[in-house]
C-alpha cells in the first residue's frame, strides 16, 4: 500500500471511529435519561409535547429532535404525529416534513461517514438491488417511501451504499409527504400521546387512510413500471 493509501485509510478509520464514539456517547445518554425518568418513548414524547406546546421556540425544538431522533432510533411515527398536536394541520405538515427531511439526511451521512469510499460489494441478489438503487436512485428511494419501509432504516443503507444524495432527499421529500400528512393530521386531533388515537375523529382518519392508501397505489405502479423496464417478472 502506498503512502497515499495508508493516509487515506487511517483517515477513514478516524473518521469511522469519531462517528461511532459520539453516536454511542448519544445512545448512551438517552437509555440514562430514560431509565432515570422511567418513562417509556411515548410518555418521554408527550413530555416534551407539553414543554413545549405554546412556547415560541417550539418550532427550533422540533426540529432539533428531529435532527437526533435517528441517531438513537426515536420513533419517525411519534414525532410527526406531534407536529400535528404542536402545530395543527398546516403549520404541522410543514415543520414535519423538514423535520423529517433534515432527520433523513442525518442517517444518510451517518451511513455514508461509515463506509469506505469505494463502493461497498454484495453478492446475487443482493448486488443487483443495490446496483439498481445506485443507478435509479430517485424512483428507487421513491418507492421504498411510498411502501412505508422502515425510515431510519432506508436513510443508513442509502448512505452506506453511498447513492446520489441529491435524488435521494427529492424523493423521500416526495415519498413522504402522503404518511407526514397523514400522521400529522392524525396527531392535530388527540391531545395526548399516552392515550394513544381514540380521539381521533372519523373524518380525520378517513383522510390519514386515504392518502396512506393513495402511497402504496403509486408504490405499486412504480414497481410494475419498474419490473416492465428491468424484465424482471419477480417483482411484477
Amino acid at each position: 500500500m502506498t503512502v497515499p493509501a495508508r493516509a487515506a485509510s487511517k483517515g477513514r478509520w478516524l473518521r469511522i471511529a469519531i462517528v461511532v464514539t459520539a453516536w454511542a456517547a448519544l445512545v448512551a445518554a438517552w437509555l440514562l435519561y430514560q431509565r432515570h425518568t422511567g418513562l417509556g418513548t411515548t410518555a418521554t414524547m408527550q413530555r416534551l409535547i407539553d414543554a413545549a406546546r405554546g412556547n415560541w421556540w417550539a418550532v427550533v425544538a422540533f426540529l432539533l429532535v428531529s435532527l437526533l431522533r435517528p441517531l438513537v432510533l426515536f420513533p419517525a411515527t411519534l414525532v410527526t404525529v406531534a407536529a400535528g398536536m404542536l402545530f395543527g394541520p398546516i403549520v404541522g405538515v410543514a415543520v414535519a416534513a423538514a423535520g423529517a427531511n433534515a432527520s433523513a439526511m442525518v442517517s444518510f451521512r451517518v451511513g455514508y461517514a461509515l463506509t469506505a469510499a469505494e463502493r461497498p460489494d454484495a453478492v446475487s441478489a443482493v448486488a443487483r438491488w443495490a446496483t439498481r438503487l445506485r443507478e435509479n436512485t430517485f424512483e428507487a428511494v421513491l418507492l421504498m417511501r411510498l411502501l412505508f419501509l422502515p425510515y431510519d432504516l432506508v436513510n443508513y443503507g442509502c448512505g452506506v451504499l453511498r447513492v446520489r444524495a441529491v435524488p435521494f432527499i427529492t424523493a423521500t421529500a416526495l415519498g413522504s409527504l402522503p404518511g407526514t400528512v397523514a400522521f400529522v393530521l392524525a396527531g392535530a386531533s388527540i391531545d395526548d400521546l399516552t392515550e394513544g388515537f381514540g380521539g381521533v375523529d372519523g373524518a380525520t382518519l378517513a383522510a390519514s387512510v386515504l392518502l396512506v392508501v393513495g402511497g402504496l397505489v403509486v408504490s405499486r405502479l412504480l414497481r410494475r413500471r419498474n419490473a416492465q423496464r428491468s424484465g424482471d417478472p419477480a417483482v411484477q
